[in-house]
C-alpha cells in the first residue's frame, strides 16, 4: 500500500504522458523517428526537458570511438553515451569492472571529436566515485574537462552512490542515474540478472530512481526490469527514464551500438543477441564476408588490380629509375620495375 501511495503522489505530467501511451495512442500510429537537431548545435538539457514534457521519445545510443560517434551524429541521435560497457565491447573483458578512468577518457575524447550534435554523456567507471564525494566530484570534473563530455552517468543503488550523485550535481555537473541491473554491482547481484521481478526488488527500483531524482539527476536509466516496474518508475518520476530491456513505457530508449548493428563480437553477447535488443542490421556478417573476400583476392592476386594501383611515374622517370637500379647492381629489381610499368595489372613480385 505504501508503494501505491507513493505512486499516487507522482507527477501529473509524467502520469498523463504514460496514460496516453498505454491507452490513447492508436495502434496504427506511425512515428517519424527522431528529428535532427539544428546543424552545428549541441543538444542541451533544456531541449531534452522540452522533448520530455511533450512526450517525445528520447533516443540514446552508446559510442566508443570517432567513427561510431559520426554515425550517431548523422542519424540525429539525442544522447550519445560513452559507456563503461567499452570494457567488454571494445577491450574484450567479461565485465565492465576492469576499464580504467584513463581508458574511458580516451574513448570520451574520440567520441567528442566525432559527435557534434548529441548531448555527450560519459560513464564513471567502477572504483572512481565510491570512496568519497571528493573522489566522485574529481572524477566527474575530469570526464568533462579532459573527456569533452557534457554530463556523466553513474550507477545508483547504494546510499554512498546516491550521495556521490548529489555531490556531483552540486558541483555544477549534470548527472544521469542508473538503476535495475547495474553491471558494476554484478558481484552483489549474482551476475547479469534482471531486477524488479519480485515485490521487494520492484519497490527498490522505484525507490532508488526516486532517490536519484531527489539527488538532482536529470534522467535515470532503467536496465533489465519488467515493463510494469519501468512504467511505475516512469509514472513516479518527474524526469525522463531511459530504458534498456525495460519495455516501451519509458521516456526514451538506449542500446549498445554494436548490439543494434548486429556485430556481436564482445564476450557477453558474442553469439546471441540480447533478449531486449532488436538487431537493425547484421553488420558482423557483412564484415566477416568482406574480410574473407579480401583474403581470397589477395591470395589469388586479383587485388590490387589496375583500378587500385593509382600512383604513376612518367615514362622518363621510370627509365631513369631503372638505370639507377642497374648502376646499384640491382638488376632483378630493375627488371621487376620495368615489367610492372609495362603490365601494372600484374604487380606480384617475382621471386
Amino acid at each position: 500500500m505504501a508503494f501505491l501511495h507513493k505512486l499516487s503522489k507522482a507527477s501529473s505530467v509524467a502520469g498523463a504522458r504514460l496514460i496516453r501511451r498505454l491507452s490513447n495512442v492508436p495502434e496504427n500510429t506511425v512515428y517519424g523517428g527522431p528529428k535532427p537537431q539544428t546543424p552545428n548545435q549541441r543538444m542541451t538539457l533544456n531541449q531534452l526537458k522540452q522533448k520530455y514534457k511533450k512526450g517525445e521519445p528520447i533516443t540514446v545510443v552508446t559510442a566508443y570511438d570517432y567513427p561510431s560517434a559520426v554515425h550517431l551524429d548523422t542519424a540525429g541521435i539525442d544522447i550519445c553515451l560513452v559507456g563503461d560497457s567499452a570494457s567488454m565491447v571494445v577491450h574484450g573483458h567479461d565485465t565492465t569492472l576492469p576499464i580504467s578512468l584513463d581508458e574511458m577518457l580516451v574513448h570520451c575524447r574520440a567520441v567528442a571529436r566525432g559527435a557534434t550534435r548529441p548531448l555527450l554523456v560519459g560513464d564513471l567507471p567502477f572504483g572512481t566515485y565510491e570512496t568519497s564525494t571528493s573522489q566522485a566530484v574529481d572524477t566527474a570534473v575530469r570526464v568533462l574537462k579532459e573527456g569533452g563530455m557534457d554530463a556523466i552517468k553513474l550507477e545508483g543503488g547504494s546510499p554512498s552512490r546516491i550521495t556521490a550523485a548529489k555531490a556531483i550535481v552540486e558541483a555544477g555537473i549534470a548527472v544521469i542515474g542508473h538503476v535495475g541491473l547495474t553491471p558494476q554491482a554484478i558481484s552483489v547481484l549474482g551476475g547479469f540478472r534482471p531486477q524488479g521481478r519480485n515485490v521487494a526488488s520492484a519497490v527498490k527500483v522505484v525507490e532508488t530512481a526516486m532517490a536519484l531524482q531527489e539527488a538532482g539527476c536529470f534522467s535515470v536509466v532503467l536496465e533489465c526490469v519488467p515493463a510494469p516496474v519501468a512504467a511505475a518508475t516512469t509514472f513516479a518520476l518527474q524526469i525522463p527514464t531511459i530504458g534498456i530491456g525495460a519495455g516501451p513505457f519509458c521516456s526514451g530508449q538506449v542500446l549498445v551500438y554494436h548490439d543494434l548493428l548486429g556485430m556481436l563480437q564482445h564476450p557477453h553477447h558474442a553469439k546471441v543477441t540480447p533478449k531486449f535488443c532488436k538487431q537493425y542490421a547484421r553488420v558482423g556478417d557483412l564484415i566477416n564476408k568482406a574480410l574473407l573476400e579480401y583474403k581470397e583476392e589477395v591470395a589469388n592476386g586479383s587485388f590490387p588490380g589496375p583500378s587500385h594501383t593509382p600512383y604513376k611515374m612518367n615514362p622518363k622517370d621510370e627509365d631513369a629509375f631503372t638505370k639507377e637500379l642497374q648502376k646499384m647492381g640491382l638488376d632483378r629489381a630493375a627488371s621487376a620495375a620495368t615489367k610492372a610499368a609495362a603490365e601494372p595489372e600484374k604487380t606480384n613480385t617475382e621471386q
